[in-house]
């Protein structure tokens, strides 16, 4: 089994960590957080054991404390089992960092009883060489969350899916989806539920499928939402936006909008889109 590509992020607190983080998920990348540099091999491992993903970023950093001592150790070992590996330090001048920590309130990790620049000059120590051996170094200085958000993409998607479309079957009758960005009622094709051999299968029966895909306008309407999603994708791309949720309900979630989310995500998928189906409320009835 080949090894996956290793991420290792670091540096500087309140440098944008955490941003980098959520943009190499957004990514595909599967995102290991505050991990003691002790059980770094193991924890890869662990990750490639089960296949979850060929991109993997680890942030450590010196909320580890003691532990973080130990990263050069566990990069060799790193390096040792040949592994793709790279490090991005995220770097930010000290003005910057201490504006970040008056706005948020919240102590540097290494200031103990003194003032931010203390904690931000024990850091800068601690993490000299670390820096300098750093593959990839991004000064953060002049940025706002989404400008890094661009850099991190820019220097990271390679060849990782950057868009996932969820489509996601619900009832009605169990309230809308709130992380939907799309919401679609297909309650205007009739009700397989009122035909006495079809009431107890569901949308994922053919029996189903071929009585409400043959209705007039059934088609028509996977159609418009495969286009719908094809006409935003490009923008939501442009705003930062890796991923949407497109929501189809009928009555209960277990006829007509199973069967239109099957359609939709088998014609998203014929075009090369990385999709995930959910049938929420199969099953409740």
């Amino acid at each position: 089994m080949s090894n996956p590509e290793v991420l290792i992020v670091t540096g500087m607190s309140g440098a944008g960590r955490s941003t980098t983080a959520r943009a190499l998920e957004d990514l595909g990348w599967f995102v290991i957080d505050n991990l003691p540099p002790s059980v770094l091999i193991t924890a890869l491992n662990d990750v490639r054991s089960q296949g979850v993903s060929s991109h993997i970023a680890v942030v450590v950093d010196v909320r580890g404390g003691k532990l973080f001592a130990n990263l050069d150790k566990a990069l060799m070992e790193v390096k040792k089992d040949k592994w793709q590996s790279r490090v991005l330090f995220l770097e930010a001048s000290d003005l910057a960092l201490v504006r970040r920590f008056e706005g948020s309130r919240r102590p540097h990790p290494l200031q103990a009883d003194g003032r931010v620049l203390d904690g931000l000059q024990r850091e800068r120590e601690l993490l000299g060489d670390l820096r300098a051996n750093a593959d990839v170094v991004i000064d953060t200085s002049d940025m706002s969350s989404p400008g890094l958000r661009t850099v991190i993409e820019k220097t990271f998607e390679s060849d990782v899916e950057t868009f996932q479309v969820t489509i996601l079957s619900f009832g009605f009758k169990y309230g809308i989806p709130i992380d939907a960005d799309f919401v679609f009622d297909v309650r205007f094709l009739a009700n397989p539920f009122w035909e006495e051999d079809l009431k107890n299968l569901t949308g994922l029966d053919k029996q189903v499928q071929d009585f409400v895909l043959k209705q007039d306008g059934a088609n028509q309407f996977s159609q418009s939402i495969f286009d719908l999603v094809g006409v935003t994708k490009s923008g939501y791309l442009r705003e930062g936006k890796k991923y949407v949720t497109v929501a189809v309900g009928c009555t209960g979630g277990k006829h007509r909008s199973v069967t239109i989310a099957e359609q939709v995500s088998q014609k998203l998928q014929s075009d090369g889109n990385k999709v995930r189906v959910v049938h929420r409320d199969l099953g409740k009835e």
